[in-house]
């Protein structure tokens, strides 16, 4: 490429395309999807940043365009994330003017996070461009693979659905990420002493 310069987004998305062509056409089906999710996100991000908002934001946004006025637990357990994460970033997002938190009359425990005009105007903004990586994304695939591929990918949700009902049964389940700390820390400990 003589005369362009790639940026560090260009060569990352690049290097992992390559890989997955040079080095491991077949490996595992997770690993392919971890890294198409990579780089959908991205390239979303790309484009979120034009408009000042992070990926992380864009989450919480897209959670409260559906439903808004929800308890900080009831964003934290949609997105999927932890909730000092879920504290973390409504602080940010009230700060940047998008969401205010308030309790409700009869409810004083609870703190309920709402958008503001400004964080639902986003919504007509940001939208278009999740929509747009969408659609660069599948180009030139056509409409039965594309077909295919979601009903593959809720099959694969709906099994995994499944075995986390029946791990929890068998006791296992995701740790707090303090308690996997505390876990590494102690088999590093262990791995020390040499047991």
């Amino acid at each position: 490429m003589t005369g362009v310069r790639r940026s560090a987004e260009t060569d990352n998305t690049q290097t992992i395309l390559r890989h997955w062509r040079e080095a491991v056409p077949n490996d595992r089906l997770a690993h392919l999807v971890k890294d198409a999710t990579r780089a959908l996100l991205r390239a979303l991000q790309m484009r979120l940043t034009e408009h000042s908002v992070s990926l992380g934001h864009w989450a919480f946004l897209r959670i409260l365009w559906e439903k808004d006025g929800v308890t900080q637990r009831e964003l934290s357990e949609q997105a999927g994330v932890m909730e000092p994460t879920t504290f973390s970033a409504v602080k940010a997002m009230e700060k940047l003017g998008y969401v205010t938190r308030r309790q409700l009359a009869g409810n004083r425990k609870k703190v309920f996070i709402f958008l503001t005009p400004k964080g639902r105007q986003l919504k007509t903004k940001l939208v278009p461009l999740a929509e747009e990586v969408n659609e660069i994304a599948v180009r030139g695939v056509k409409a039965a693979d594309i077909a295919a591929t979601r009903q593959t990918l809720f099959t694969i949700l709906e099994n995994l659905a499944r075995d986390e009902i029946e791990s929890s049964a068998k006791e296992r389940r995701i740790p707090s990420t303090r308690e996997l700390s505390s876990r590494v820390a102690a088999a590093g400990k262990r791995m020390k002493k040499g047991g």
